[in-house]
């Protein structure tokens, strides 16, 4: 299966519209852009910790080593 094309999307789309409506659409957009927000937020922290974690290693291991 290749890429969708402008039909596949275009069906994808009609049908959304009608399951959901038009009132319905911006609320779903927003709490998938405020979803899409939280778990990059998450990412980052725990990529943030990490690197912290990291850095104390080092710090401990040079201090150890000067010892």
């Amino acid at each position: 299966m290749g890429p969708l094309g402008f039909n596949e999307i275009l069906i994808i789309l009609i049908i959304v519209l009608l399951l959901f409506g038009g009132k319905k659409i911006p609320e779903l957009m927003r709490g998938l852009g405020r979803g899409m927000r939280e778990f990059n937020d998450a990412k980052n922290n725990v990529r943030k910790e990490i690197e912290e974690g990291i850095s104390e290693k080092d710090q401990k291991s040079t201090t150890s080593t000067q010892s």
